[in-house]
């Protein structure tokens, strides 16, 4: 279990140490080093300001919003929330300046897009310096799976069938795809156009390739734009937030009313439209990178390290050869997929839950009361309700001419639990195709996905 929270988590100020797949073309250790010395903000990576101020142990200052302030004033308690941080308070990083605290460029963002929730201001006094190590939730898939497997028993067979059923025929519809990345993966390049075409018609059907194809461009345009703003920020230590966020806005209708990654799936020519929006002279060479780079990471995320990627494929394959040699990303779907299931809203604190004490604890051990965003530090960055060696302090924000300043001091404590969750309504073309609604319950058989009980207990494992 530590060995699986040890590789979804990264420390970019010393050398990569996960097991891969064999006969992949690159190396996790080639990407890194192409990816701070090749890049024009490749250093920020390692000598940024977020990473600087978690290891100096001193207290840091975050930026925290919300819409139910008064919910907090009247229970005294802070709440969590699940996503990229698992089990962690959402915040984005303050320094301290002469004038008050300035914002990071993400909370500026959240500021200035979030009008009516409330600034809060928190303190985070640690017992000693922070390890900068960050959750990369792409890497969270064995995770998943293991929780679902052990809960499996709290769905219905129903459920279960459904579940199973859903994931395998994804799988299958998105197989020649999955293969076509492996072989990409190996050093055997197909046109970059045609790649990102079909990686575009094979999220329908397994989403988090979605979440995967955004982080990807989001990583090439934060790591290669050298327009004015994005150096400003780069001399404060910080990577350009908001040209993802523009991308994904202008790539999906709605995206900033509801941030779903799962609807992020342009073809070639809209994509490169979308880059000439964002930032031209990188428009030429993203193609290409997306190619090369989602699929390594993808060859990495899905397979088992025990897997020769040159030698699987994902066509023909039944779900219990995936649940062993891709793990990664049948965690992924089925994380994804359970969410949309009619009961969720009763099972989610049993999945979510799990996950975040195994979090926790791993976080306490490691000495980390503020987890971060690992896909990159990019000031994405969370308070461990858990955490027993620091001191948390919360205040109302005043705002004035850019920075922040602590108003009225709340009498509130972040608390180890989770707040409440709602999945949008899903639509997918498999329904669609099919003619039943998501939501309409499936036929009692037995599920493709087996139950693992353990020996001892006999309860699922």
């Amino acid at each position: 279990m530590r060995a699986e929270w040890d590789h979804a988590h990264t420390d970019y100020t010393t050398p990569a140490q996960r097991r891969s797949p064999v006969s992949l073309a690159e190396s996790e250790s080639d990407w890194r080093r192409y990816l701070e010395h090749s890049t024009p903000n490749g250093w920020l990576i390692r000598d940024n300001a977020m990473t600087t101020a978690l290891t100096t142990g001193r207290p840091m200052y975050l930026l925290h919003v919300t819409r139910n302030i008064d919910a907090i004033r009247a229970s005294r308690e802070l709440h969590v929330s699940t996503g990229c941080l698992v089990g962690a308070l959402y915040c984005s990083p303050l320094t301290k300046q002469r004038e008050g605290l300035h914002p990071h460029n993400l909370g500026a963002y959240l500021l200035r897009t979030k009008p009516s929730t409330t600034p809060l201001i928190l303190e985070v006094s640690p017992d000693a310096p922070i390890r900068p190590k960050g959750i990369d939730y792409l890497h969270l898939g064995p995770i998943h799976l293991r929780t679902y497997l052990r809960y499996q028993s709290f769905l219905t067979p129903a459920e279960n069938a459904q579940l199973g059923r859903t994931v395998q025929t994804g799988l299958r519809a998105a197989a020649p795809f999955l293969d076509t990345a492996l072989r990409n993966a190996t050093g055997r390049a197909t046109a970059a156009p045609d790649f990102i075409d079909q990686l575009s018609a094979a999220i329908p059907h397994v989403p988090f390739l979605g979440y995967l194809y955004f982080e990807v461009l989001s990583e090439y345009l934060m790591l290669h734009s050298s327009t004015p703003e994005t150096k400003t920020y780069a001399q404060a230590g910080e990577l350009n937030n908001w040209l993802p966020k523009r991308l994904a806005f202008a790539a999906v209708d709605g995206m900033d009313q509801l941030f779903d990654l799962a609807r992020f799936n342009p073809r070639h020519q809209r994509l490169v439209q979308l880059i000439e929006g964002t930032e031209p002279a990188l428009a030429p060479g993203t193609a290409e990178y997306v190619r090369r780079r989602l699929s390594h990471l993808l060859a990495r995320i899905a397979l088992h390290p025990s897997q020769d990627t040159t030698a699987f494929t994902f066509r023909g394959a039944d779900l219990g050869t995936l649940l062993k040699a891709a793990p990664g990303l049948v965690g992924q779907m089925i994380f994804r997929e359970i969410r949309y299931l009619p009961r969720y809203h009763q099972l989610y604190h049993y999945f979510e839950k799990a996950k975040a004490l195994e979090a926790w604890d791993y976080w306490a051990g490691e000495g980390i009361p503020t987890p971060f965003n690992g896909l990159l530090p990019k000031g994405e960055i969370g308070i461990n309700p858990a955490y027993p060696r620091s001191t948390v302090r919360v205040w109302t924000a005043r705002q004035d001419k850019g920075h922040l300043h602590p108003d009225e001091e709340i009498e509130a404590v972040l608390t180890p639990h989770l707040a409440s969750w709602w999945a949008p309504p899903h639509q997918r073309e498999t329904h669609q195709a099919t003619g039943k609604s998501p939501a309409e319950p499936a036929p009692a058989t037995r599920s493709p996905i087996p139950t693992q009980r353990s020996p001892k207990s006999g309860v699922p494992a």
